[in-house]
């Protein structure tokens, strides 16, 4: 038999019937969910399976041996886009940091830093991402600098870094302007520099507020490293091109989108998982 907890006790009561209850009724509502959502792709793809153009469309878009005979080549060329990403990731989070912590700087002597981080900011984030990659991978090779890198990849992954560099660094600067006053103060207070409270207090907290916007960006930078095709580099988007260049089939773009999909649903769960339970701390922590 189970017992309510003594008065004064911090363990919290919960009734088995009612807690059996609540798990029935999610267990109902996910079934009405499922059965819902598959009605709805049935009714959908009655109606798209009846309209006039979808045999040209099928076979055009949705060619079984198409597809079978590029996806293999279209995943070895997504490793570039892989690659891209995982050396663009972090650049992003150096430049975004550096320049969020510019703009914060208070001091007057510091004003040419802040106009800088100010003038980058405006500038990246004003112009769009494939006009930076064409800017960079064809304009900078132009001027045939001595030791300057001409490949097409590194500038095209240079462009990416400054871009998403602009948004992440508002994104850090709004994540440091949530965390109160108060506590640099105290931080302050207790003896320690503007750079350790930065680094112990402000930072950690800006950090963990900022980190559901932040995977949002990384979900987009996955997809954008696609732009860097136009340079030339054969990645998945390059190597689609090619593909139906040569079968005058456009399968092989199905393809490319099919695996930025399964790449970028996980990590869009993911972003979702931790910014609800973001919320969720935040709430237990308003009501203790």
């Amino acid at each position: 038999m189970t017992r309510a907890p003594a008065p004064g006790s911090d363990i919290a009561y919960v009734d088995p019937t009612r807690r059996a209850l609540s798990r029935k009724r999610a267990q109902k509502n996910a079934l009405t969910g499922i059965l819902s959502l598959f009605g709805f792709l049935v009714v959908v793809g009655f109606f798209v399976s009846r309209t006039p153009g979808w045999a040209v469309v099928q076979e055009t878009f949705f060619n079984g041996e198409e597809f079978v005979k590029t996806f293999p080549g279209l995943l070895e060329a997504f490793l570039l886009n892989v690659r891209i990403f995982l050396i663009a990731e972090p650049l992003i989070l150096i430049v975004g940091l550096a320049v969020a912590l510019a703009r914060t700087l208070k001091s007057p002597l510091f004003l040419p830093i802040r106009v800088v981080a100010t003038f980058y900011v405006d500038i990246f984030r004003g112009v769009p991402t494939i006009l930076v990659i064409f800017l960079l991978g064809f304009g900078v090779p132009a001027l045939r600098l001595v030791g300057v890198p001409n490949d097409a990849v590194f500038w095209g992954t240079t462009a990416l870094v400054l871009s998403y560099g602009a948004y992440v660094a508002e994104v850090f600067r709004a994540g440091i302007g949530s965390v109160h006053g108060s506590q640099t103060m105290a931080a302050r207070s207790l003896g320690l520099n503007m750079w350790q409270t930065n680094r112990h207090v402000v930072l950690p907290q800006a950090v963990r507020n900022v980190i559901p916007p932040l995977l949002n960006d990384f979900i987009s930078l996955q997809k954008d490293t696609a732009l860097i095709a136009v340079l030339g580099p054969v990645e998945v988007l390059r190597q689609a091109q090619i593909d139906t260049s040569s079968s005058f089939n456009y399968t092989p773009y199905v393809g490319a989108a099919l695996i930025f999909i399964l790449l970028t649903i996980p990590m869009t769960r993911f972003a979702d998982w931790i910014q609800s339970r973001t919320m969720k701390q935040r709430r237990l922590a308003g009501t203790s």
